[in-house]
């Protein structure tokens, strides 16, 4: 005897991404056949039904999102337009009946922009961070694959769907069949949701202020061997005090503060996606000792047990 499927509610905008809706369908169709059994069931919704385009011309067919939904989750993917609003106005009936939530790349970034509080607690799609950035000053949203704030996850999207829906639907099987729809999708890595994103640091980061973006460059290009901040302030043409009220006035932090939170954040991505050891990892990353403390005084966790919460069970 078969437990009742989970369910999906997917909801879509014309211009949807197509590789979005591909993360999140082909995870829960291959689920099912691995397993032989109607694990998942997922329905296409939209704000008024009929079909939906997405940005490369092929469409779907949807029903119209339900007032009273009995979804137990609801992906809202994102578009080609990031200041289309596709979050749908009934999305607290979702949230109220204790439904996941997961908002996609421009679906997180609107709804980044609507809830105006806890911004540091989302992510989005490297592009559209830059832009939140640009015309609205929001610097503190995360650079992560994905954020799971509780009833509302935010997501980069693109390829990272695949992760995200992989992790989602490991709540529901084993393991063992988990690693399987992975094979057999290809993907080879599943990976964590604190991951960073390509270019989640200077393109995302950029403050518009020249000689700031090019100390942040200085800093990116020297991870294995830090460069003393007085250097840095030198080739940037500005004096130590200046570029420390410079960070601190556009990004609230400190240049030492920064450019150890640059390294670790490339440390915590060899952490969880590669099998380097932990002190190769604090070598290539400028900690030639003390790593172990660092991390854990960050990070609240050891490397060890961080890297051991990362890999899929």
């Amino acid at each position: 005897m078969h437990k009742t499927p989970t369910t999906f509610d997917i909801f879509v905008a014309d211009g949807f991404v197509l590789t979005e809706l591909a993360g999140v369908v082909d995870v829960l169709r291959v689920t099912n056949r691995i397993s032989g059994a109607p694990i998942f069931k997922w329905q296409y919704r939209s704000a008024n039904g009929g079909p939906v385009s997405t940005v490369c011309d092929a469409m779907i067919m949807t029903t119209p999102a339900p007032s009273r939904p009995e979804a137990d989750y609801l992906f809202v993917l994102g578009n080609t337009n990031p200041e289309c609003n596709q979050l749908l106005p009934a999305l607290p009936s979702y949230t109220s009946r204790q439904s996941c939530v997961v908002l996609l790349s421009e679906a997180a970034s609107r709804y980044i922009t609507e809830t105006g509080t806890d911004r540091h607690r989302h992510t989005t799609h490297w592009e559209n961070r830059t832009v939140l950035l640009e015309t609205h000053g929001l610097h503190d949203t995360k650079a992560a694959l994905v954020v799971d704030s509780g009833p509302v996850i935010t997501a980069a999207g693109m390829e990272a769907t695949f992760d995200l829906t992989l992790s989602i639907a490991n709540r529901h099987v084993s393991s063992a069949v988990m690693m399987t729809v992975a094979d057999v999708l290809l993907h080879e890595h599943i990976r964590h949701h604190n991951t960073l994103q390509p270019f989640s640091g200077r393109s995302v980061m950029a403050t518009g202020d020249r000689m700031v973006d090019q100390a942040i460059a200085l800093m990116q290009a020297n991870i294995e061997f830090p460069l003393p901040i007085a250097q840095i302030a030198d080739q940037t043409q500005l004096s130590k005090r200046s570029l420390e009220r410079k960070f601190n006035r556009l990004l609230g932090a400190t240049p030492n503060g920064y450019y150890r939170e640059l390294r670790l954040n490339k440390a915590n991505n060899l952490l969880l996606n590669t099998d380097m050891r932990i002190n190769e990892i604090g070598l290539a990353c400028g900690f030639p000792s003390g790593f172990t403390t660092i991390y854990r005084d960050t990070f609240g966790m050891t490397p060890n047990a961080a890297r051991k919460r990362g890999r899929l069970k």
